[in-house]
């Protein structure tokens, strides 16, 4: 019989570890009974739903150490009335949607987040708004995670006292996706994140850089727009990073890009759009990068290239209606220039097979006087510096002899 009671108490275990876990509910509403968050993440057991109703609730430092799903009904707003962190996820597989998560403290020692995450894996944070913090979100040495559809902004127009939108330090495979950053000090700011993917953002207005990349190898970004940034987007000492279907756009001052390259290796930039940006790519440092079929139009400079970088290939690309086309520091050339489509060429095509039959020389000698001599830009449009360019076309000088194209674009390449 004891043997019988034995068989039949286990043959039970086994069925019921077959069912699914039913995890509990924690309603937090304004008219309770649970009426903070503190307190439901207190009573919650891992694997519970946090569900939040509309209201404001006045909490900072909300410490989160299990795995719970934390719902906003009715986008109830978390106020961290100026102190401190707001949210702090140490745990992982915790998801945040549905709230507006404003007013951090601000500090220039701590670095006060919206929300921040840290030594945790597998969280999404999304559809959340954002507003008025120091940091927004922050990642502090995780591993995968998303960061999905939210809108953070920040009104400080002093780069050296606000903070960034997603900030990420120390992560793994992270992956930033159609989220929109503006007002804070660099809208994504990455350092030592490996293979992350950043794409569908859209991050603007910010007082430095749209995305700011340190130290970060094996990422890609794709399909996002940066705009009217302080000083553009800063891709640094990384390699093998894929920039591909991205606007840079109005990104414009005396120290603004659309693209600033700092020692850069084997990566590529393919099928983006520079327009209307002081600098479209300034390149310095960079090595055996791919710049290909890129639109690049109505910019200052197109290409402000120096001599230290190297091996890098310029094929394909659209430079149209630019103020000059190419920039360097250099009398010789170190990198490739061609195939491409210049609106500034003024050769001919004898043969008509859609290629120039002399080459275009992309740096022109009135860009070199600017460099020396900034107030001579004056003289842009003028008769006198048109002929001047004209003839260091056909015997260069002062120009760099071996920096052409020897096959450019009839038509603008599609």
């Amino acid at each position: 019989m004891r043997k019988l009671i034995i068989n039949t108490v286990l043959a039970a275990i086994t069925y019921l570890a077959t069912l699914p876990v039913l995890f509990a509910q924690v309603v937090v509403s304004p008219d309770g009974p649970v009426t903070t968050i503190s307190e439901a993440v207190q009573i919650a057991a891992p694997g519970d739903t946090i569900e939040v109703h509309s209201g404001i609730y006045h909490e900072n430092d909300l410490l989160i150490e299990k795995q719970v799903t934390l719902t906003g009904i009715g986008n109830p707003v978390i106020d961290g009335n100026g102190e401190g962190f707001i949210l702090i996820i140490r745990a992982d597989s915790v998801n945040v949607s549905g709230f507006t998560i404003q007013r951090t403290g601000r500090s220039y020692i701590r670095d006060y987040a919206a929300i921040l995450i840290e030594g945790v894996s597998g969280f999404v944070i999304e559809d959340n708004r954002i507003d008025d913090v120091f940091f927004g979100i922050y990642l502090a040495e995780t591993q995968g995670g998303i960061i999905r559809n939210n809108i953070v902004s920040a009104y400080d127009s002093r780069e050296a006292s606000s903070g960034n939108g997603i900030h990420l330090w120390n992560v793994k495979n992270p992956i930033i996706i159609g989220n929109n950053v503006t007002g804070m000090r660099d809208g994504i700011y990455l350092e030592f994140a490996e293979n992350a993917v950043i794409t569908d953002n859209i991050s603007s207005n910010n007082n430095r850089y749209g995305l700011h990349y340190m130290f970060s190898d094996g990422g890609r970004y794709e399909n996002n727009t940066f705009r009217k940034n302080g000083a553009g987007v800063a891709v640094m000492y990384s390699d093998n990073v894929d920039m591909s279907n991205n606007l840079f756009e109005n990104n414009w001052g005396g120290s603004a890009y659309g693209l600033l390259l700092k020692d850069i290796r084997n990566s590529r930039i393919e099928y983006n759009r520079f327009y209307r940006n002081t600098v479209a790519i300034y390149s310095e440092g960079s090595t055996n990068v791919d710049i290909r079929r890129n639109h690049i139009e109505l910019n200052g400079w197109a290409v402000n290239i120096k001599s230290n970088s190297s091996r890098n290939r310029f094929i394909e690309n659209n430079f149209i209606e630019n103020s000059f086309d190419v920039r360097t520091d250099s009398p010789r050339n170190n990198n490739l220039f061609d195939g491409n489509y210049w609106s500034g060429y003024e050769g001919y095509d004898l043969n008509r097979d859609g290629i120039g039959d002399v080459p275009y020389r992309p740096v022109s000698l009135f860009s070199m006087i600017i460099e020396r001599q900034p107030e001579s830009l004056i003289l842009m449009r003028s008769m006198f510096v048109r002929l001047l360019d004209q003839a260091e076309r056909i015997m260069p000088v002062l120009t760099p002899k071996t920096l052409f194209d020897e096959n450019p674009k009839m038509q603008r390449i599609q």
